[in-house]
């Protein structure tokens, strides 16, 4: 292991203390599980819209059962019916995605600019140097790094 700050995958920016750089990358953190959430709200977008399309054969076959008021009923009530109040999950994915999602990213961003020269994943580049056993071919800091030639 090394003390020397500079010798790592992605270098500390001069002047950067230890504090800014726990604080930019807990944002970070904290944007890579709002990225997860995203996925999980895009998942829900596409199933629900599967789940709508699946109505159409739906709606068939328990017309070719003879159930023609069920039927009708279903298609009246259910298909393409708003998931919560005048929206389809189209929208609600694209308020998502142009509020919250795109102010996050864009605070996350400027906190590196200002804060680490843009440096991305500056905490974890540390932890990998702090966590490496110099010399071992699989705790080397950057490709190549360690490697023969």
């Amino acid at each position: 292991m090394s003390d020397d700050p500079q010798e790592s995958p992605r270098p500390r920016p001069p002047g950067v203390d230890d504090q800014t750089v726990q604080a930019v990358g807990r944002l970070t953190h904290a944007l890579e599980t709002v990225n997860r959430a995203r996925g999980y709200l895009y998942g829900f977008h596409e199933l629900t819209g599967r789940a709508d399309n699946e109505l159409d054969e739906v709606l068939q076959l328990f017309r070719e059962a003879g159930h023609e008021e069920f039927a009708a009923q279903l298609e009246r009530d259910l298909l393409g019916r708003n998931v919560i109040e005048d929206r389809w999950t189209f929208q609600i994915v694209d308020d998502y995605d142009t509020g919250y999602y795109a102010l996050f990213t864009a605070l996350e961003q400027q906190a590196r600019d200002t804060f680490c020269e843009g440096v991305r994943h500056l905490r974890e580049a540390e932890m990998k140097r702090d966590r490496r056993t110099p010399g071992n071919p699989n705790h080397t800091l950057k490709p190549d790094d360690d490697h023969p030639k």
